[in-house]
């Protein structure tokens, strides 16, 4: 790192940014129960952002450092890093000033070796494998420590330790001869035995469900319970809109002050983009550019608050940089599981993707498993998918008062429209 920033001042007078990633890896493979494979890795990535003020604007370009370059081809690198900024013209900013952090995001991995991590995850997982027709068929446990620097020409230097856990498992279901298997990627950055158990447990009986499920035979007309992962790519929608990029390019559909949720009967949506959430291993104290990160209200009641984003956008748009926020946070509702029991109602347990479209107001998608729910009973069902205007779910959509964490998003686990064509 001393070479390439030396390298870096003897050769140019351009401003620089560097970014490294450190990862280091223990990684289980395991066919059946048996584990077949043990491996660890430790890599480093390391990328450098050129800028060239000229005739009033700034240009940026990236490249890569690897280690088998030597200190002249680094050079090389620079000068046509150089060259190709300046054919760029992008409206000037200034990087961010000289500031220092180095810190830790929250896990309680740091307190166990990452060998011995890794060894309880794959028995917690293994503790779900009770359905006599049930396995896991392949299970793959990866353990991460992850060291982010970021170093600019302005003098900041920042450096945070991520832990991560990803569980990469195959459940299969096999009766009367044949034979049905789902894919499983659970990432967590909080041991918890119980809750790894839970998610593995939850998938065998999905793809028990799978092998069991058959197209209605008459149309449905109930309401429809997405999930964390549904709602997750909802709000990750709308944050996506009210992004500085999008309100500089003028691509946004939102303003401030829109109305973006007409409310009839549904829960206020209050959606927050966040540095940080529980379990979510896109938690981050700064981004790329090496701004710090500061939580914002983008939605509440309904109602669009703010915009966020990272410093050149901030700058062109005269807002506080609020950094680009990796995690967005959706506010609980009302809606409890003694409330649902008494509706029949449609739970997406598996979609092929949830469909948003926010220009034309629409939302849907193929579902491959689901459960209509009457009462205490639970009928899956596969072959249908889900159709209708994203105006119409937002009004109605109702929250359920428990959270969880799923991928960058923590909040409600559930959330139940109306008005959604089943067909």
């Amino acid at each position: 790192m001393k070479d390439i920033l030396t390298i870096l001042k003897e050769t140019t007078d351009c401003e620089y940014r560097v970014n490294t990633t450190k990862t280091e890896s223990y990684e289980l493979f395991f066919v059946h129960k048996k584990a077949e494979t043990v491996r660890s890795s430790d890599s480093t990535t390391r990328s450098v952002t050129l800028y060239a003020d000229h005739d009033g604007y700034k240009g940026d370009y990236s490249f890569r450092v690897s280690a088998s370059d030597s200190e002249a081809r680094i050079a090389d690198k620079i000068r046509a890093a150089e060259k190709q900024a300046k054919l760029i013209c992008n409206q000037a900013y200034s990087l961010p000033a000289k500031e220092t952090l180095d810190c830790d995001i929250p896990s309680n991995f740091s307190s166990l070796p990452m060998s011995e991590l890794a060894a309880r995850i794959a028995e917690a997982c293994f503790a779900a494998d009770t359905l006599e027709n049930g396995s896991i068929n392949a299970l793959e446990v990866f353990v991460y420590r992850e060291t982010v620097t970021v170093e600019n020409s302005n003098g900041l230097v920042k450096r945070e330790r991520k832990y991560s856990a990803m569980v990469e498992a195959i459940p299969t279901w096999n009766e009367n001869g044949d034979s049905v298997e789902l894919y499983e990627a659970h990432r967590f950055t909080q041991f918890d035995a119980k809750s790894i158990t839970e998610e593995i447990a939850e998938k065998l009986r999905e793809v028990r469900d799978r092998y069991h499920a058959k197209k209605p035979a008459s149309s449905l007309d109930v309401p429809v319970v997405f999930r964390a992962a549904e709602l997750a790519n909802l709000c990750n929608e709308l944050a996506s809109d009210l992004q500085y990029s999008a309100v500089y390019g003028k691509t946004n559909l939102f303003s401030k002050g829109d109305v973006l949720q007409k409310r009839t009967d549904g829960d206020p949506l209050t959606l927050e983009a966040k540095a940080e959430v529980p379990g979510s291993r896109y938690s981050a104290a700064f981004d790329a550019d090496g701004s710090s990160l500061k939580d914002t209200t983008l939605v509440e009641g309904g109602v669009v608050q703010n915009y966020f984003g990272g410093t050149r956008f901030a700058q062109y748009l005269n807002e506080p940089c609020t950094g680009a926020l990796p995690c967005v946070r959706l506010h609980a509702g009302t809606l409890t599981e003694e409330e649902l029991r008494r509706t029949p109602h449609l739970v997406c347990a598996s979609m092929s993707g949830l469909q948003l479209d926010l220009y034309n107001d629409y939302i849907g998608g193929e579902i491959r498993l689901a459960y209509l729910v009457e009462g205490d009973k639970a009928t899956p069902i596969t072959g249908i998918s889900v159709s209708g205007k994203l105006s119409d779910a937002l009004a109605s959509l109702r929250l359920s008062s428990d959270e969880t964490t799923k991928g960058n998003y923590y909040g409600p686990d559930k959330g139940l429209c109306r008005g959604l064509k089943i067909f």
